[in-house]
């Protein structure tokens, strides 16, 4: 494809550029193990960097991206593993997928059940709460092999941000949580402004940027560790919600480019597209703080290379958590067009990430059309580091090594566990108002909906045509997703959702029910079974059953071991189905209260005791456990 912004220059002299004949000894005296930063921000979308227009020209100015993207390689058709934060960053880190790894959104850890029980028909699945404590991280495998591992900004791969398993407990050697500039002003984002006073704690530098704990928590890092290789998982806050920005200046001078005026209510913004000034700011905040640290690699001196910047045996990687969100509550923050949607759908706003990798070896000022996903970091660092893949774990990743080094342009470089050229991704999202699995086959993309019965507005299958691809080169086609096919190509759409059936089987992949509580007609809802008599005895517990039309076909066991707590985390087994109607279930250790789940033949979930729905829940002010059975 041909894209406007910045000028491609050929990999082969690109490459032969950065080869050039250096100094036998100087290049002798390299370090053998080079440092890797991964630069997650959070939820900034495709469109949102500069380098990355396309159609309309973005207001926001992202000059240090843009130099970035020209010192190494951007990639157009980058993806996250997931369309929300956790379940992201818990792929980047296990290296598994989420649907793999039942890690499928934010928080998870509950028992199944609607938003709202008579508008829902249907309900998410279980899924965890955390990735788990015994993961053999990338923070681990590298800290085993001789690296200095650090985290800064978000972490979030638990039921809420302090909850276990922390970074120390993942193969971090050192930690920094702080929100830094992104912690909430008060009363509102019109009030409470940094100054260049000395005691103001978002005090603003020389050049007018607020004081971000994140930015300097990352140098500081840099700075105790760069005796030894290190390993910086920089997650910064930014530009996640709250929508805000310390500098007035900085606001004003958007308000100024935009045309626009700032709002009567602070908390709301109507405006459509790109015309948030706040959000305009964050962004331009983000940027500036990523020229700090990109300033810092350049002018400090390589302890262990003296002679040279760290920046020359650092590798850097850029991405984004998600696609960009593009409204809030009463807040439109950004408009990623022209991807359909955003955070919270595997449509291509919500899983299409900005991605930019510089580094020694790398060429510079590439831009490439080769699919690649976060799931590729963790191969990808070791690969770098000259680390072998643990031979007990499994990746769900590609290595993209010889693609860095080679030719990043070349999809033939970008290989499977198995061997094979990769062209295939997929996306489980079966939660929220989403209910959906992607699978993207070279310029194809599926959509599979779950919620599409009795549901006008929602097909089963939707069949797009992202790109088409001629005599080995590709060209734009539908990447806004505006044109389903799947009438027209049923044969396509039915191959495609055969092969999403296979990746998801063998993943084990956890899919949506339907809601025997929906105040609406739903086809087979009468014939749900009920519940009729319980047990415990010991950690022994039975249940028996009646069927009203339709046939039981699986149970498990929702249990958790922190019952009465305010974050209470919950977990799921299967229970046996035994003849005249019975489930038995085992009680594992430390069981506080349980609820069992059934599962007909027509996909309706029926749990006894009856659960809550998420909205009668309230975030975790009202447990669970309240109405679970306890254990005597």
């Amino acid at each position: 494809m041909n894209y406007p912004k910045f000028a491609r220059i050929s990999v082969v002299l690109a490459v032969a550029a950065l080869s050039a004949p250096l100094c036998a000894a100087t290049e002798a005296s390299r370090p053998a193990q080079p440092n890797v930063i991964l630069l997650l921000t959070d939820d900034l979308g495709w469109q949102d960097v500069k380098c990355y227009d396309i159609d309309e020209p973005s207001p926001m100015e992202t000059p240090n991206l843009d130099a970035l993207a020209r010192e190494g390689v951007l990639f157009w058709q980058a993806y996250s593993p997931a369309p929300t934060c956790a379940p992201t960053r818990c792929a980047i880190m296990s290296g598994n997928h989420p649907a793999r790894a039942q890690k499928t959104h934010v928080v998870g850890g509950g028992p199944p059940t609607p938003y709202n029980k008579e508008l829902h028909r249907m309900m998410p699945p279980w899924y965890s709460g955390r990735m788990p404590e015994g993961e053999l991280t990338l923070a681990r495998v590298l800290q085993q092999n001789g690296y200095a591992t650090g985290h800064c900004g978000k972490w979030h791969m638990a039921i809420n941000h302090n909850a276990y398993p922390q970074p120390q407990d993942q193969g971090f050697d050192w930690t920094r949580h702080n929100l830094g500039t992104t912690a909430r002003m008060r009363p509102h984002r019109l009030t409470g402004f940094a100054t260049r006073e000395a005691g103001d704690p978002y005090r603003l530098d020389e050049n007018g940027f607020p004081y971000h704990q994140n930015s300097e928590d990352a140098m500081q890092f840099i700075s105790e560790h760069a005796d030894q290789p290190f390993f910086l998982y920089y997650a910064t806050w930014l530009v996640h919600t709250p929508i805000h920005t310390r500098s007035e200046a900085l606001l004003q001078k958007y308000v100024k480019k935009l045309g626009v005026e700032l709002p009567e209510n602070p908390a709301e913004w109507t405006g459509e597209g790109q015309t948030n000034p706040f959000y305009c700011a964050m962004v331009e905040e983000l940027d500036y703080y990523v020229g700090r640290l990109l300033k810092y690699l350049d002018e400090t001196e390589d302890p262990r290379w003296p002679g040279h910047s760290l920046r020359e045996n650092t590798y850097l990687i850029f991405t984004s958590d998600n696609g960009g969100m593009e409204r809030h509550p009463g807040e439109i923050i950004t408009d990623n067009f022209p991807l359909a949607r955003g955070k919270i759908s595997a449509m291509e706003g919500g899983t299409r990430v900005p991605l930019i990798v510089r580094g020694p070896g790398i060429a510079a000022n590439v831009q490439s059309d080769v699919l690649v996903n976060g799931l590729d970091f963790y191969p990808t660092i070791l690969a770098l580091a000259g680390i072998e893949q643990p031979a007990e774990k499994h990746l769900d990743g590609a290595d993209l090594s010889a693609l860095l080094k080679k030719d990043p342009t070349n999809p033939a470089l970008v290989h499977e566990a198995d061997g094979r050229v990769r062209d295939t991704m997929v996306w489980h999202f079966p939660n929220s108002v989403a209910l959906e699995s992607t699978i993207r086959v070279g310029d194809w993309k599926l959509v599979r909906n779950y919620d599409h019965l009795g549901n006008n507005h929602s097909p089963e299958l939707e069949l797009y045509r992202l790109y088409e691809t001629q005599d080995g080169q590709q060209h734009r086609g539908d990447i806004e997703e505006a044109h389903n096919l799947a009438d027209t190509m049923p044969e396509k759409a039915q191959a495609l959702n055969a092969k999403l059936s296979e990746i998801l089987t063998e993943m084990e992949a956890s899919y949506p029910y339907y809601n025997p509580d929906f105040k609406h007609p739903l086809p087979n809802k009468e014939k749900v079974c009920t519940v009729e008599s319980h047990a415990q005895q010991g950690d022994r517990v039975e249940f028996t059953y009646q069927e009203n039309g339709a046939k039981v076909v699986r149970a498990n066991l929702l249990y958790t071991l922190n019952g009465g707590e305010r974050y209470e985390e919950w977990f799921r087994q299967p229970a046996d189905l035994l003849p005249g109607s019975k489930v038995v279930a085992q009680l594992p250790a430390g069981t506080t209260h349980y609820f069992i789940n059934l599962i007909d033949e027509h996909n309706f979930l029926e749990s006894y005791p009856e659960v809550m729905d998420m909205r009668g829940q309230a975030n975790g002010k009202n447990p669970y456990s309240t109405v679970a059975l306890s254990v005597k």
